[in-house]
């Protein structure tokens, strides 16, 4: 069956007919605008052409977001790492307005490189910078900066001082492993702490160095935050507080006491995937206590922040609406001479409000609310529509390259699921590629079609699929990507992993994509797991991408609510003159 298009294969039962008009059988594939643009997106932050990685320092300031980011300003790749920090500012994390670089390699102490690194709002309001140099001598150390003008808003002009670095390459630790300070935070003897990623005799470790000034830093006596043999080398570590008992507001990072839990956040080279522990921590032993310490040492053995093609991910506490915000770098999987011909490379995450869960586990994530600043046209569906086994039906109305969908779907009965073979709980992403879209199942799969083509030979599925587990339901939810694109030398794997969430206590399954160009982000069960993917299909070269809801369980599903805004294309980092970017008003226009 390789090869053969999705509609012809995953789904050869007679296709149902809803009498909504937003929706049209897939036999009848008709386009639904929407243009290419060559991968850019629409909405994702990306700089206007150049290279990004690592996303750093982002802050709410004086009225104003701000985002750093790793940067090369003089081509579209890494290169030898000589980079920059690029910088932009936005009113409201939507629209996004580009400035000269921050720091740039202009002293001894990072000659080779201004490196990754953090924001921290001092006392009195002023920002600093925390940041890795890669030194004349190649060696890795950690340096501060500090706004010229703090009254400027734009914070446009940055200093270095010359007492740099402030936190020299340790005797114990190589000079190429010892990097990625975090956002700085006050314990209660009044000192300032920075975590900061370092081998130690071979050991990875996430140190602690301590401060009264934040000029003359020391590393603390105690054992690090973190240190294990297991992953190798791990980067660009985040802790922060989140509030207990799911509740969804966000602290600044100095936040302690009753009713507060941390998160400790690291990003593993070998993997190149982001993983995080929930835990307590104590400022006086500057110690982390794992609250699942079942789950050993190994960072990759910890929970994945997202399940898909993302790194080195950074939050910030955004004051103005009292909420924690993620970053996260999704970099690309064509070729590098793709990315030079297009003249760029590299997108972040759009931003995601992040919380505690109710278990006090695991961590929920969702687009910022600002996201609906964006939303145009609006096709819906009554509720109770349902999909019979193979049923597949278009989305029609909306740009599918350009937008936000909801859906919520509910399962009649679970007693049709598939018995769980042990093995597959050790590689769910494998058994996400082998139970693919297109291989019937008992409960599931069920889920969404986007950026597919009219004959449906390229299309990224997103969907859920039940398996039954020693008396209990667990939940698969995969992104894949093998018959994204048509393209050769491009990485598509399929992602996916389990749920930690108890079907038996839900009436329903909700999935919600946004859908940009070449970025497919996905969360599931109401932001328990997301998956994000980069996709390459050539039909969008040419033509308009399709969009659709698939049912190919043996049983019915029934779609309860489903949504489909398109989204209109934010201004991001077009470069100009040093004003505000206005937010654009948001359309009511809406179609049934």
């Amino acid at each position: 069956m390789a090869g053969l298009p999705l509609v012809t294969v995953a789904f050869q039962l007679c296709l149902l007919a809803s009498s909504s008009s937003a929706l049209r059988p897939a036999t009848t594939a008709s386009e639904s605008g929407g243009g290419s643009r060559a991968g850019r997106t629409a909405y994702h932050f990306q700089p206007a052409k150049d290279w990004q990685n690592d996303p750093n320092g982002p802050m709410y300031y004086n009225g104003m977001y701000h985002f750093f980011y790793q940067y090369n300003p003089h081509g579209a790749l890494w290169d030898i790492g000589n980079l920059s920090w690029g910088h932009s500012v936005s009113g409201d994390l939507v629209n996004w307005a580009a400035l000269h670089t921050a720091l740039d390699p202009t002293s001894p102490f990072d000659a080779n490189g201004c490196w990754s690194g953090s924001a921290t709002i001092l006392p009195g309001g002023t920002p600093a910078i925390l940041y890795t140099g890669i030194d004349a001598n190649g060696e890795q150390v950690q340096n501060v900066a500090f706004p010229r003008n703090p009254a400027d808003p734009l914070l446009r002009e940055w200093d270095k001082p010359s007492r740099n670095p402030v936190i020299p390459l340790p005797a114990d630790v190589p000079g190429d492993k010892f990097r990625d300070p975090s956002t700085a935070w006050l314990g209660h003897d009044g000192l300032w702490r920075v975590a900061v990623s370092a081998e130690v005799r071979g050991v990875a470790s996430t140190l602690v160095y301590r401060s009264a000034d934040f000029l003359r830093w020391e590393r603390a006596t105690t054992a690090p935050l973190h240190a294990s043999r297991a992953a190798g080398m791990v980067e660009c570590p985040d802790l922060f507080p989140v509030l207990e008992r799911g509740d969804n507001a966000g602290l600044d990072a100095s936040a302690s006491g009753d009713g507060v839990r941390h998160v400790l956040k690291l990003s593993v080279m070998d993997t190149l995937q982001d993983y995080y522990m929930v835990g307590r921590y104590d400022d006086a032993a500057d110690a982390f206590v794992p609250a699942e310490p079942e789950r050993g040492d190994d960072v990759r053995a910890w929970r994945r922040l997202d399940y898909g093609h993302v790194y080195a991910s950074k939050t910030f506490f955004d004051a103005r609406h009292g909420r924690r915000v993620l970053w996260a770098w999704a970099n690309e999987s064509d070729s590098q001479a793709d990315d030079v011909a297009k003249g760029w490379s590299g997108v972040q995450t759009f931003p995601r409000k992040l919380w505690l869960d109710e278990d006090g586990k695991q961590l929920r994530q969702w687009p910022v609310e600002e996201i609906e600043t964006l939303r145009r046209k609006r096709v819906g569906l009554s509720r109770g529509t349902v999909l019979s086994a193979g049923g597949m039906n278009e989305i029609v109305g909306v740009a599918g390259s350009q937008a936000d969908v909801e859906v919520e779907f509910k399962v009649p009965s679970l007693a049709g699921a598939e018995a769980l073979d042990p093995n597959w709980l050790l590689d769910p992403q494998k058994l996400c590629g082998e139970k693919g879209a297109s291989v019937p199942g008992g409960v599931g799969p069920f889920g969404l079609v986007v950026m597919a083509s009219g004959d449906l030979r390229e299309h990224t599925a997103v969907f859920f699929r039940v398996f039954r587990h020693h008396g209990r339901y667990r939940l698969l939810m995969c992104t894949d990507l093998t018959r994204s694109t048509t393209r050769a030398g491009v990485y598509k794997p399929p992602y996916g992993g389990f749920v930690d969430f108890d079907i038996d206590e839900h009436e329903s399954i909700k999935l919600r994509t946004l859908i940009d160009h070449s970025v497919v982000e996905s969360f599931g069960a109401e932001g328990r797991m997301c998956i994000t993917a980069r996709v390459y299909p050539e039909h969008a070269e040419t033509s308009n991408s399709h969009l659709f809801v698939f049912n190919n369980s043996t049983g019915t599903v029934e779609v309860s609510k489903l949504e489909a805004w398109e989204l209109a294309a934010a201004t991001v980092n077009a470069v100009g003159d040093d004003g505000l970017v206005v937010s654009q008003s948001k359309d009511e226009s809406e179609s049934y």
